[in-house]
């Protein structure tokens, strides 16, 4: 690994990481979007199941069919997502299978064979099940889908906080020491659980825009009054609990990854009773000169609140930029070393790891190992440039989010208000808001990951193998070349499923 440091091609990192990059953004299209027309129609069949109402029946099978649709693409995008890992990222692939693998391993032998199973009997068992066998096999269809995101989940979590793992320097891959901490890794639950409630929201604009076309246009009436309904009322209660799991996801990164939460605070100089940036002039395109100011320029800020959402304590320490580099005291006394520290524990851990191999004094170097190991990535680290994040996409993409969440909470609540006290039909401007929250629900979902990934960087694996020690020893042209075929591919799929989208849309329930 150290020989591939010092001799890859920046430009190979560059296009890995583009690649990579589209392959997810366009992936991540299709994903919440399945999770929360699950919850849709699983809910639109339950009502037929106690009601046995034929209207019931003819709204879960409309929005199963758009289900059925975009799970397919969403099922293609997903499996080119896996192989680039043994493509373009084959050092990574090799430094932590063993742990990395297996998530990925289960997903795909038990939760998508679990709902590939349960999807056909949903298409195709209408008259050949019981009735409550076939809203069984509904709601396990999106079990399994929720089930598949649990262990892809589990993956991306473990890369952004190793646990249950220790380095065997003899196979020199990184080996699981507990399943169960890495399944089940407090940083895995808070990730799940913000990820798949914000699904549902996404889920629940997507019916809900649907619904309030069919009422601009005078069409469908009952299904789209229906459908706003139970699109309105998962959204709204989805919303709330995106934003409790999302406290709790945060509070998880001020704790285990502070250099991505200060990134998101544009928090320059930290210290106790941290104030929270509501707002602050961030240049959207530069990095900020965060080392000679000790914060942004014209800031609104709410006293107390970033400590109390980073330590639960309004008086509790948080670290800015310039403390992580320079090195800095935690609440509990310990000292969180320096940047200069932690490169020169990391070379001595590259060093030692190296000298091992050779037959050099191993007890020795194991004992090295042993202290220094968790400074291992650190190792690759020039300056301190390389460990910030760009703070613009952190700060910008996380109050975007945040935003977009408490719109939707408002306008789900005007919309059930009205849908349940006065006519939904006659408001044609809350109606077009309902359109738009198709396209905001997405700007909201793709900004989260924006900041789950923009702000891990420089690291693969967090403090333990940064991008450009990952990636595959390929050439940045051949990678460039696949980059604008999967762009071209991947755009056409994309064309193709708004295309047979919006005609089934237009076609309607079939009666």
């Amino acid at each position: 690994m150290e020989n591939l440091f010092l001799t890859i091609d920046p430009g190979t990192v560059d296009w890995s990481r583009a690649q990579f990059a589209l392959t997810a953004i366009y992936h991540w299209l299709f994903v919440p979007l399945t999770l929360g027309l699950a919850v849709i129609m699983g809910i639109m069949e339950s009502c037929y199941y106690r009601t046995r109402k034929e209207f019931w029946r003819t709204a879960a099978r409309f929005w199963q069919r758009l289900f059925g649709i975009n799970f397919a693409m969403g099922v293609a995008t997903g499996i080119i997502l896996e192989f680039e890992f043994g493509t373009n990222w084959s050092n990574y692939s090799w430094f932590v299978g063993d742990i990395f693998g297996a998530p990925l391993a289960i997903e795909g032998i038990l939760a998508f064979f679990m709902e590939s199973t349960f999807v056909a009997v949903m298409f195709f068992g209408w008259h050949k099940v019981s009735a409550g066998f076939h809203l069984a096999s509904t709601w396990l269809t999106g079990l399994g889908a929720t089930i598949s995101a649990w262990w892809i989940l589990v993956a991306n979590a473990w890369m952004q906080y190793p646990v249950g793992c220790t380095f065997n320097p003899t196979t020199m891959r990184n080996e699981m020491t507990s399943f169960f901490d890495v399944a089940l890794s407090p940083f895995a639950i808070d990730k799940f659980t913000h990820t798949v409630t914000s699904s549902w929201v996404l889920g629940a604009a997507f019916t809900v825009g649907v619904s309030c076309w069919y009422l601009l246009r005078k069409r469908h009436i009952k299904l789209a009054k229906e459908s706003l309904k139970v699109g309105a009322i998962v959204g709204l209660v989805a919303s709330f609990l995106a934003g409790s799991t999302g406290h709790s996801s945060a509070y998880r990164v001020a704790q285990t990854q502070p250099m991505k939460f200060a990134a998101m605070e544009a928090l320059y100089e930290g210290g106790n009773a941290q104030s929270l940036n509501a707002i602050a002039c961030i240049n959207p395109f530069e990095q900020p000169d965060y080392m000679a100011q000790s914060e942004p320029p014209m800031r609104i800020a709410i006293p107390n609140m970033l400590s109390i959402l980073a330590t639960k304590n309004a008086q509790g320490y948080v670290p800015g930029v310039k403390d992580i580099i320079n090195g800095y005291k935690k609440d509990d006394g310990t000292l969180e070393p320096s940047l200069k520290e932690k490169q020169e524990r990391g070379r001595n851990a590259i060093q030692a790891l190296k000298d091992y191999r050779e037959g050099k004094d191993k007890d020795a170097n194991l004992k090295v190992l042993e202290k220094d190991m968790k400074y291992f990535g650190y190792g690759y680290i020039k300056d301190a440039e390389q460990i910030v994040p760009f703070i613009p996409i952190n700060f910008w993409s996380f109050r975007i989010m945040i935003g977009l969440g408490c719109l939707f909470i408002l306008v789900y609540a005007v919309m059930l208000f009205i849908v349940y006290k006065k006519d939904i039909t006659k408001p044609r401007w809350l109606q077009w808001i309902g359109i738009t929250l198709i396209p905001l629900a997405y700007i909201a979902s793709e900004c989260g990951w924006l900041v789950a990934e923009f702000g891990r960087q420089p690291w693969t694996i967090q403090d333990m193998l940064p991008t450009w020690a990952a990636v595959s020893d390929l050439s940045s042209g051949s990678i460039s070349l696949t980059f604008f075929l999967f762009l071209i591919l991947f755009t056409a799929m994309l064309a193709v499923e708004v295309s047979i989208m919006c005609k089934q849309i237009k076609k309607g329930p079939e009666l």
